[in-house]
């Protein structure tokens, strides 16, 4: 196998044999990569966008003529705007094209992309193309540039990580063979920007010093790495870079100019507003009244075979939320006409409504259920969450797809799926929506998945986001796909807001834009100015981010039969910006460095041009060989939604149908696109939650734990009943007897002994009862403080345990 890092890879055939693949029937075709010369990285990044330019120069070291072909990883919020290779005989150009029209395609060269998707050792999504054949000691440069929105660490950094293909460390994979030495120089060079100042900047490797461009520290730049590896390679980690700006707030706005050269109103010829969206929020208090409106759209297989883990579910949500229930294949309509609030009262009649079982054996509502609920007014300043369980893969996939990404700024998804066919869906409208998708294996991880994508959606959020501005006359502002309406902890949002028209008044030159949001029912408000006539060094990388998510936009708007405009107005961008969309494609235009003479007669003839393969490939990883009959397959989000148009996803039900059978495609076969028939492999072990945290699980256990949970009130407390006394093993006149004259209220001395039981089993209960302990100890401790200190003594005498005052917050 080869690393991960990829780069330029090679095949000849006078290789020895040895972990070559068949290629058709009878191919053998060995791949390594061919030897990195040289690398030249140039780096700009602007608040939390980068834009990078480099140079890659590989070399041909072998005895042997070489197929060669070129194979960028894309990680996540990756694109790249432009690709070209040049050698002594060819140059080759990355050109994107309207994919209905097709103006241009390859004839050959197909298997070797094919080659690469089936037999990379990591799944993930690429872009490769196919150089042609380089001979022995000749050189091709690679010129490569991307844009790509950068994380933002918790204490305000960006986070900006060196691609392993521009800097291969570590061991190289040639097939079975290893090689550790590496022979190449890399130059690294940064420039940074930010109206906050440049404060640091942090790395794991040694720095230069950095020269500030601007006196306000604005603007810096630096030759932050320039070092020649040679035999072992002395680092085997990636190359990472931390910028820090001045005054870390909830609010940061970078402006960019536009392209003069681009006509006034279109997307790359307006200046372009970077908001960044990083509200502090604190952690919540578990067990508190919190807000929040959970929705769960319940199928008849999780109606079926997980009542345990709906009880869990619906015990665990904190006071002062709502919350509503969906059976979608019984019927579209809520359980509730719409969500109630979280009471003892609406729980038991919940409970109550819930069917056993179902009757339909397909999810045939799902989509008519979604537009319901999206129809259904939602409470002030509750963020709605939806959690949605699906056995099989409804009809309507690209319907159901389009109307959640439509709402995507409303609401976040959990997802769940019990079978793999239903893996795909799962995932996109999760990664589409900001939320989590798990995949279910077995009915004892059922309940601890389902309780920590809880876990997730609890945390607390600031609600009722909003954005206002303050322009001179004559100026407007477009925000490019709408401004989230919650922000959750731990999240920051990256919104693209384009500035419109002429300014009347000259003299003012600066615009305001006011943030607002409330968090724990306080209003909260930040301000900011930004530039109106911006400076910058041309390279777009704004723009060409906001094209993306504007192209991303577009997609619904296509789906539900908005005519031809949508996808016409996604091709332009597409074309103008060089990033490719759902409806674009790419191919390699090769043309000949060296002319041609002819005899007669006399003559210099223009090159003759040819087409060769270029695309983005989703690699499906060798570990599929292994794995495949237990194998999931998901769609990967917007780096192969890029590649996935939503005519595509017409056709993911068939390809999964028939995904068992289908196996690579034949030499003379050009490959399908990469849509969403290109799926990703994707480990159980690494498909969202799933059993590798399972605690040791003991059926009898199990049921002792579910009968204590039932008899849970919804506000934490358990009540002195029978059933109780059953279920921790006491008789009921003993714990009556041995409540302490203090209690004067017997559900405090019964919650007491419920907490206390449960945590003297906490090997079994500990992931399970987290939430439900929370919720119980912060009841105790708003009835009574003064006298959990004496139950607790007695309830570990009586229970024969040794529960600490800590577990009660004493």
């Amino acid at each position: 196998m080869w690393h991960q890092s990829f780069g330029l890879l090679g095949k000849s055939y006078a290789h020895d044999t040895t972990g070559s693949f068949f290629l058709g029937k009878w191919l053998r075709v060995p791949l390594y990569p061919v030897s990195l010369c040289s690398a030249v990285v140039d780096v700009a990044i602007q608040d939390y966008v980068a834009d990078v330019a480099a140079e890659l120069i590989y070399q041909n070291k072998s005895q042997t003529s070489t197929e060669v072909l070129f194979v960028f990883p894309l990680g996540p919020h990756m694109a790249i705007y432009s690709f070209q290779a040049r050698s002594e005989d060819a140059k080759v150009h990355a050109v994107l094209q309207d994919e209905v029209q097709q103006p241009h395609e390859a004839t050959g060269g197909w298997e070797n992309l094919e080659y690469l998707r089936d037999q990379s050792e990591y799944p993930g999504e690429a872009f490769a193309c196919f150089l042609g054949t380089l001979s022995p000691g000749r050189e091709v440069v690679v010129t490569l540039r991307y844009v790509q929105e950068l994380p933002r660490e918790p204490d305000g950094a960006a986070r900006f990580v060196l691609s392993p293909t521009l800097n291969p460390y570590g061991t190289l994979y040639v097939w079975n063979c290893r090689t550790s030495k590496l022979h190449y120089s890399l130059l690294l060079t940064a420039s940074l920007q930010s109206p906050r100042g440049v404060v640091d900047v942090q790395a794991n490797f040694a720095l230069t010093p950095l020269i500030y461009t601007a006196q306000d520290h604005s603007t810096a730049q630096a030759p932050l790495l320039q070092v020649s590896l040679a035999g072992s390679p002395q680092c085997h980690h990636d190359l990472e870079l931390l910028v820090y700006y001045g005054d870390p707030t909830a609010v940061s706005a970078v402006v960019e100019k536009g392209d003069p050269e681009a006509p006034p109103g279109s997307l790359l010829g307006d200046p372009m507003v970077l908001v960044t969206l990083a509200p502090s929020i604190p952690e919540a208090v578990p067990g508190q009244r919190q807000s929040g409106e959970f929705i769960f759209l319940l199928n008849t297989t999780f109606l079926e075979h997980a009542q345990d883990s709906l009880l869990f579910l619906l015990k665990s949500l904190p006071l002062g939320c709502y919350f509503n229930i969906y059976c979608y294949e019984e019927t579209s309509v809520g359980i509730y006409s719409q969500s109630v609030e979280y009471t003892q009262d609406n729980l038991t009649e919940a409970m109550r409504r819930i069917p056993s079982t179902g009757s339909s054996l397909g999810d045939s509502n799902l989509l008519e259920t979604l537009r319901s609920v999206y129809n259904t007014p939602r409470p002030h300043r509750h963020p709605r969450q939806l959690f949605i369980f699906m056995a099989g893969l409804p009809p309507d996939v690209e319907a159901i797809a389009a109307e959640v990404c439509r709402h995507r700024n409303s609401h976040r998804c959990f997802s769940f799926c019990f079978s793999e066919d239903s893996a795909a869906l799962a995932m996109a409208l999760a990664k589409e929506t900001g939320g989590e998708a798990a995949y279910v294996s077995s009915d004892s991880s059922r309940s601890l998945v389902v309780l920590k994508c809880l876990k997730q959606a609890l945390k607390p959020a600031a609600e009722g986001v909003s954005l206002s501005w303050t322009l001179p006359r004559g100026l407007e502002v477009e925000v490019l796909g709408g401004t989230p309406q919650s922000i959750f902890q731990g999240q920051h949002n990256l919104l693209y807001a384009q500035i419109h028209g002429q300014a009347q008044d000259t003299t003012v030159a600066k615009g305001v834009m006011t943030l607002q949001y409330s968090l724990d029912g306080q209003d909260v408000t930040y301000t900011i100015e930004f530039p109106l006539c911006p400076q910058g060094d041309g390279r777009l990388a704004g723009h060409r981010l906001a094209a993306r998510c504007l192209m991303k936009r577009l997609l619904p708007e296509s789906v539900s039969g908005s005519g031809e405009e949508p996808r016409h107005r996604a091709v332009e961008i597409s074309l103008t910006s060089g990033i490719i969309c759902p409806f674009t494609s790419y191919v390699g235009v090769r043309t000949p460095q060296r002319v041609t003479w002819y005899q007669r007669p006399l003559a210099l003839l223009p090159p003759r041009q040819s087409l060769i393969p270029c695309q983005i490939v989703e690699l499906r990883g060798s570990r599929i060989s292994s794995c495949y009959p237990k194998s999931i397959w998901v769609p990967p989000g917007w780096l192969t939604a890029v590649r996935a148009s939503w005519l595509a996803l017409r056709q993911l039900t068939h390809d999964i149908a028939a995904l068992p059978q289908r196996r690579a495609c034949s030499k003379a076969c050009k490959p399908p696109p990469p849509l969403f028939s290109s799926l990703k492999y994707v480990d159980p072990m690494e498909f969202g939650l799933c059993s590798s945290t399972l605690w040791r699980w003991c059926p009898e256990a199990a049921a002792k734990c579910q009968e204590l949970v039932a008899l849970q009130n919804a506000d934490g407390s358990w009540a002195l009943s029978s059933g109780l006394a059953s279920v921790l093993e006491v008789d009921e006149d003993e714990i009556k007897g041995k409540m302490p004259d203090e209690v004067m209220e017997p559900s405090i001395w019964a919650t007491v002994m419920a907490v206390t039981w449960l945590h003297r089993h906490d090997e079994y209960y500990q992931d399970l009862c987290e939430l439900l302990e929370a919720k119980a100890v912060t009841w105790l401790c708003s009835q009574a403080v003064s006298q959990l200190d004496k139950c607790l003594e007695t309830a570990n005498t009586l229970l024969g345990s040794s529960v600490k005052p800590s577990v009660f917050r004493l």
